[in-house]
């Protein structure tokens, strides 16, 4: 009788102990910010792709799991203020819009100070953030803002012209206000009489509609989301170029606490949003510019001449970002050539060499 009790306090005791797991997940709370709204390509795609890649890589082991806490469209931070949101703390995990930091974020304008060179995201995402892990530059920048530098984001295929008004040459922006962001207002150098009006993706219908510009410089896919046609029915396909202008970056405090497989993960998958969202980018890009003409909008293709004598006109902004970056002890002339040479290297010259004085 006592061996048989024995036995059964035995079988218990393995019951008991095979119930118990080999291991407690841990939960991980992130905060992800973005002032754009939850429609935007980029956002939309971080809640869609990113997210779910690193639960999926998480989960190969069951250490860890992430509780993702998204805060979108200005709940948290306006969309200019993503930077110094994720450097407060106010989010652990953000989506930079390094155009409206050309002071804090330099070396971001690589792509912004090379136009007429490449009109593909997948090209520019994949050359600027090599860039910035083969340079130091570029993390040192987002060091200072509190902030670990993930990977470079391209989110559109090419800058067009958009306008009010007919428009069938970049001689027909001489004397209009158009609506720019950032670097991309330095183009209008380049055109009698041109003033460039600083905004945001989300204000530009507003400013089109209300006559506050006459123009305004951005991508079919953005045209469409935000339905541009309504207000700026004619485009000017000039093909400006793909510019890098999100950067997934996390507040450097949180990073610390990050266990090694946790930082992995959002590194590795960094790098597949990057190629993810510059591939839809390209993938929409003619769609983008069938759904403009359905709603009404016309498209005149600019000549080759004009490209060039557009590029021509221009100071020689990219040399000027090297030459501003070398005076800080920083290697802009090496990045701006290094830049160039992976874009020639996947197929893309441009109309001028931004490297000659």
């Amino acid at each position: 009788m006592a061996v048989f009790s024995k036995g059964l306090a035995f079988g218990a005791l393995l019951a008991t102990l095979t119930a118990i797991p080999a291991y407690a997940t841990e939960t991980i709370k992130a905060v992800v910010i973005d002032g754009y709204p939850a429609r935007a390509l980029w956002v939309k795609e971080f809640s869609e792709f990113f997210i779910p890649e690193v639960d999926k890589k998480l989960a190969e082991t069951g250490n860890y799991k992430m509780d993702w806490q998204e805060s979108y469209g200005g709940s948290i931070v306006k969309p200019k203020g993503v930077l110094e949101g994720v450097k407060l703390g106010l989010g652990d995990i953000g989506i930079v819009t390094t155009i409206f930091h050309s002071s804090k974020l330099p070396s971001q304008a690589i792509s912004a100070v090379t136009p007429f060179v490449a009109a593909d995201s997948r090209a520019v995402a994949k050359a600027v953030d090599e860039i910035a892990k083969e340079f130091p530059t570029m993390q040192k920048e987002f060091e200072k803002q509190n902030q670990v530098y993930l990977a470079t984001g391209v989110v559109l295929d090419t800058y067009q012209v958009f306008s009010t008004a007919p428009i069938t040459s970049p001689k027909d922006m001489e004397g209009a206000k158009v609506a720019g962001a950032g670097m991309n207002l330095r183009y209008l150098e380049g055109i009698d009489g041109a003033a460039g009006v600083r905004g945001g993706l989300t204000d530009f219908y507003n400013m089109l509609q209300t006559g506050l510009v006459d123009k305004a410089m951005l991508w079919p896919e953005a045209a469409k989301t935000f339905k541009i046609a309504e207000v700026a029915p004619h485009m000017l396909s000039v093909d400006l170029g793909a510019v890098n202008s999100k950067t997934v970056t996390v507040n450097a405090d949180f990073w610390k606490k990050l266990p090694d497989e946790v930082k992995d993960a959002l590194q590795e998958v960094a790098v597949m949003y990057r190629d993810h969202v510059a591939g839809l980018a390209m993938d929409r890009a003619a769609a983008s510019r069938e759904a403009f003409v359905a709603a009404g909008g016309t498209i005149t293709e600019a000549s080759a001449e004009d490209r060039a004598a557009w590029a021509a006109a221009m100071p020689n902004i990219a040399a000027e970002w090297a030459a501003n970056l070398d005076a800080k002890g920083e290697p802009g002339t090496e990045m701006l050539q290094a830049y160039l040479s992976k874009l020639e290297a996947a197929g893309y010259t441009g109309v001028r060499d931004w490297t000659a004085e």
